[in-house]
């Protein structure tokens, strides 16, 4: 595990096309398609997706550790019962992406999240079931190669809208699923590529 946490010295490191400047670089050389089980992770990582979305990967990165401060630390139980006062409070905060739509969803996706951990008995469990139970590794050689929606994140988009979550959509589902190991989306020449493994 040890060696998934650690920074590549300069001489080694060959990363990713997107990851050029900090906080990427840190993101990238860290977590970036780390499988993730914790549920709380998950489920800020899906928030963080969401808040995503019109908007760089960078400048939600550069707001996280305030995202992590207003929305108590992002426990789907406390979000999920946040009040009019606290979307307000939300909506002051220069901190965050200051948008209705997308704090509304963020504290209906919390009441989502917890109907599937009721459900399925973590999050976790249910989310692993799109990929298998175990992380899909690509061997794409370059950044342009990505795709943006696979069949896949298509099923998980449509799965969580069934279930009431917003800001799902197939591209965001796509993101979510790379962010959190679901699928080993790093580039063959990226030094992550063989450290992280399947």
């Amino acid at each position: 595990m040890a060696a998934l946490e650690r920074r590549a010295t300069p001489a080694e490191v060959h990363r990713c096309g997107w990851a050029t400047t900090e906080p990427s670089i840190t993101y990238h050389d860290q977590e970036w398609g780390v499988p993730v089980h914790d549920d709380r992770l998950l489920f800020e990582l899906l928030i963080l997706e969401g808040a995503q979305a019109g908007l760089s990967w960078e400048t939600i990165l550069k707001k996280r550790s305030r995202y992590r401060e207003v929305f108590d630390g992002f426990d789907p139980v406390v979000v999920a019962r946040y009040d009019r006062r606290k979307v307000e409070a939300l909506l002051a905060d220069p901190g965050i992406v200051r948008n209705r739509l997308k704090v509304a969803a963020a504290i209906g996706n919390a009441a989502a999240f917890l109907r599937v951990q009721e459900e399925f008995g973590s999050f976790d469990g249910y989310l692993w079931r799109f990929v298998g139970g175990r992380p899909k590794r690509n061997a794409w050689r370059q950044l342009a190669e990505v795709p943006a929606t696979t069949p896949q994140s298509e099923a998980l988009s449509r799965d969580l809208k069934g279930r009431g979550f917003r800001f799902v959509g197939p591209t965001i589902a796509y993101a979510f699923m790379q962010a959190v190991g679901l699928v080993n989306d790093h580039t063959v020449d990226c030094f992550r590529y063989r450290e992280i493994g399947s």
